[in-house]
């Protein structure tokens, strides 16, 4: 009785949203009937049967390849009438990264997230933590006669974001930060005193807003991750250097969210031990 019973609900609900795809599409029988090269009367009778007959499989995804709506959608396999590629386009979009210290698009999806916990793995050390020289030193070439202003906006906007009532949690690699300190790789010409500075704002920064703001330092020869930053459960996006890769989809954000976590869990200097680790970095510059 109850497999009888399923089979009816399934044929109501197939009913019932070929109907509904046929009027979203502006569609009617005679149009459909053409597009899929079925009989009229053939649809005809799908829609008006009240019992459990069902097409077959390639009659349903003509219906909804015509209809352009998902076949699991007409099945009643899913609440979403889109068809896989919308879906993907809907849940995942390509954004431009430029080069620049101000982002409108980053202070947007802050704005937009304001009250939720932010984490970030930022490509560096994070730009919300640079003091005024760094961020000189860092973007002036880029950026030419414009970054005094760009350091500005960005002292402005970075305030906002602290008052915005959101946490935020911060990891990157433990190597960053010593090359940063050495004057390695990619800092192989930050002087020395920007460094020593850099470092003591650390230090003032971790004193000023933890636990609101916490930094974790873990070992990328045991983990890797890309840039990601997760704006709550809103949105995650993933930066690839000219773009960033937005995700707005409750399943990746989640994932996302949970490799963050990973990395919290595996952090070899946790947000308490920071300024001992700085402490440190900074003995070693003496």
């Amino acid at each position: 009785m109850d497999i009888i019973s399923t089979k009816f609900d399934r044929a109501a609900v197939f009913r019932e949203r070929l109907a509904k795809g046929m009027a979203l599409a502006g569609s009617n029988q005679s149009k459909l009937a053409h597009h899929t090269g079925v009989d009229r009367s053939t649809l005809s009778q799908l829609l008006k049967d009240t019992g459990a007959r069902m097409p077959n499989a390639q009659l349903v995804a003509a219906c909804a390849a015509a209809l352009g709506v998902s076949a699991d959608w007409l099945l009643g396999l899913s609440d979403f009438p889109e068809q896989a590629a919308d879906l993907v386009a809907a849940a995942m979009t390509m954004t431009q990264a430029p080069r620049a210290l101000v982002d409108e698009q980053i202070f947007a999806w802050h704005q937009e997230a304001a009250g939720y916990k932010i984490r970030h793995v930022p490509a560096g050390l994070p730009d919300m933590l640079k003091t005024d020289e760094m961020l000189r030193w860092e973007y002036a070439p880029s950026l030419g006669k414009t970054i005094d202003q760009a350091v500005g906006a960005s002292r402005d906007r970075l305030a906002w974001m602290r008052g915005a009532r959101s946490d935020y949690e911060i990891a990157f690699p433990l190597c960053e930060l010593s090359s940063f300190a050495r004057a390695e790789g990619y800092y192989a010409d930050v002087p020395r005193d920007i460094r020593r500075t850099q470092l003591r704002h650390l230090q003032d920064l971790h004193a000023q807003l933890y636990p609101s703001l916490r930094v974790y330092l873990f070992d990328q020869r045991q983990l890797f991750s890309a840039p990601v930053t997760i704006f709550g459960p809103l949105l995650a996006v993933i930066y690839l250097g000219s773009n960033y890769l937005v995700f707005r989809d409750r399943e990746r954000v989640a994932a996302l969210s949970a490799h963050f976590d990973g990395l919290v869990r595996a952090a070899t200097i946790a947000p308490r031990n920071l300024p001992a680790h700085l402490e440190q970095l900074l003995a070693a510059l003496d």
